[in-house]
């Protein structure tokens, strides 16, 4: 079981391949689009790191996703200047796991 994350922010995606996850950065829908497809294509990866902005973009597709498909599980993920908690949430268990500090 692989984890893969689909970023509009490159750092996120450089830190999360240090932590051994792979994954694509995305700046418009038809990157994001291209990013989800290969992981969907891909056997292997069972969960789909993607941000809340991107998840936006290419809602249609996602919710097919989820709605469709056994795997991989679509996980939406704060941005960086997203306003819920679960930012704070995500920071420390980076910073316990890895001892990085965000």
């Amino acid at each position: 079981m692989k984890f893969f994350i689909i970023s509009d922010n490159v750092d996120a995606q450089m830190g999360m391949r240090i932590a051994g996850i792979e994954g694509a950065a995305a700046y418009d829908k038809q990157q994001a689009l291209g990013a989800l497809e290969k992981a969907v294509e891909d056997e292997e990866i069972a969960v789909v790191l993607m941000t809340e902005k991107l998840v936006k973009l290419c809602h249609e597709r996602v919710y097919d996703i989820k709605l469709n498909c056994r795997r991989p599980l679509i996980v939406e993920v704060p941005d960086r200047g997203s306003k819920s908690g679960a930012i704070d949430a995500i920071s420390r268990y980076v910073e316990e796991a890895l001892g990085i500090k965000l």
